[in-house]
């Protein structure tokens, strides 16, 4: 923060997250410390390169005004991440009920007797953060983490919990990762296809069974009739003899 007698100005290095092909915008917050009303000025060493908005303007006595500054989407990035522009904010105070259309060039001229403060900024680009490895301490490289099926039907708990939280950590921020959308709904489906093909083998066994019963019991009543026959014949046999 500055400690100008007129703005306090936060803060005083403009961070840029660079990224290629991407507008990025950081903000500065200019606190008026005064019960007058003072007017502001952006200039910066590359205006085709940066959008400020806005460049001049109104601090109310004991107030604030935000300031967006926003550099343009860029085709490459400097090799050292190293940035040589910079920003110059100029402030005087005005008269009582100054509007911003009111702000001409001639209140910031130093020449013409006006008290102007200034304070100079630094650009400074920041690597993104970089993401985590694809693949799982732990698993194959090359192949996605899946939950394991188990012979009942289903997908172990733990390894289930374990895919979710590593994805869920990976991509945690304000919108899930369809990636990970899509890999819980192939391991629902596959639990759901698994306890399927369970139920279907546990009829056809339950099948086998009612009809193992029944052939025993056609078996059993055969040879009690021929048991019976038997009887027959033999009673006769004797009563001849």
């Amino acid at each position: 923060m500055s400690t100008g007698d007129l703005l306090s100005i936060e803060p005083l290095e403009l961070k840029f997250f660079f990224e290629l092909k991407k507008q990025i915008s950081c903000s500065l917050q200019l606190s008026n410390k005064t019960d007058s009303y003072v007017a502001f000025k952006v200039k910066t060493t590359n205006p085709k390169k940066y959008c400020v908005r806005p460049n001049t303007g109104i601090v109310l006595p004991r107030s604030t005004c935000d300031v967006i500054v926003t550099m343009q989407a860029q085709k490459e990035a400097p090799s050292d991440m190293q940035c040589k522009d910079k920003f110059l904010l100029q402030s005087v105070k005005v008269d009582d009920g100054t509007a911003a259309k009111d702000i001409t060039a001639e209140m910031f001229n130093k020449e013409a007797g006006h008290v102007v403060e200034e304070c100079k900024l630094k650009v400074l680009y920041v690597s993104p953060p970089q993401p985590p490895s694809p693949v799982p301490e732990g698993s194959e490289e090359g192949s996605s983490p899946r939950g394991s099926v188990s012979d009942n039907g289903n997908v172990s708990g733990a390894d289930s919990a374990a895919v979710t939280r590593a994805f869920t950590e990976r991509h945690d921020g304000p919108e899930k990762s369809a990636e990970a959308k899509a890999l819980i709904s192939r391991l629902t489906e596959e639990k759901n296809n698994a306890m399927q093909q369970n139920n279907k083998l546990r009829q056809e066994l339950d099948m086998l069974r009612r009809e193992s019963n029944k052939s025993r019991g056609g078996v059993s009543m055969v040879i009690v009739i021929l048991i019976g026959l038997l009887g027959i014949i033999m009673g006769y046999l004797m009563k001849k003899t």
